[in-house]
């Protein structure tokens, strides 16, 4: 199936498609190469141009130009693939605290695929003064939710705490992830403006 065929039907149909995936079999190299990557590179994309060319009003300054457009675009590739291995790796470690089995395969399409609504919200960057609409990536917790009967099936009372743990693990990893990149940009250009622009970025 194509990336653009299981983006859509991940979103729109996801119970169908959950089952779909399942019939499937996935390792955390391949879905990186054939899903993660390119689905990352939405956001990514989206961050050069908006903060590159457009541009946002901060509270003290102007955020726009391509020092700050490849800053963000860096920091958004580097943080959603991150999130993306790393993610896979603790919901697989925590899963049997919640009564489902270990599988890195499985975790690796749960993770990979409910996080679709995410990258896909982060074309909203290409225009700055709309980027709070990339909240609408939060349907990526629905999805995850609806993913682990299918495909790390875990007993029914367990399940929201699953998915709950599971996000706040997913929103740590981009958090850290994100300050550390931010702040080995800054010790290489010494951009004292650098960190004050992520914490306003990602407080939206």
């Amino acid at each position: 199936m194509s990336l653009i065929a299981r983006a859509k039907h991940i979103i729109f149909t996801p119970a169908a498609e959950w089952r779909s995936i399942k019939q499937e079999r996935s390792t955390v190299k391949s879905l990186l190469i054939r899903y993660a990557l390119p689905m990352a590179l939405i956001p990514a994309i989206a961050s050069f141009i908006g903060y590159g060319f457009v541009g946002a009003n901060g509270l003290l300054f102007r955020v726009s130009g391509l020092y700050w457009g490849s800053a963000m675009a860096i920091d958004s590739l580097i943080t959603s693939l991150t999130v993306y291995l790393l993610g896979t790796y603790l919901v697989d470690r925590i899963a049997p605290a919640f009564g489902a089995e270990r599988n890195i395969g499985r975790s690796a399409q749960l993770v990979a695929y409910s996080y679709t609504p995410a990258w896909i919200a982060g074309i909203f960057y290409l225009m700055p003064t709309l980027q709070e609409l990339v909240v609408l990536g939060l349907y990526s917790v629905y999805l995850f939710y609806l993913g682990i009967p299918v495909l790390k099936p875990a007993p029914d009372d367990q399940r929201v705490a699953f998915t709950i743990v599971s996000a706040i693990i997913l929103i740590i990893i981009r958090f850290v992830v994100g300050l550390l990149i931010v702040n080995i940009v800054y010790s290489i250009s010494g951009n004292p403006y650098l960190p004050y622009t992520f914490i306003w970025n990602r407080s939206l």
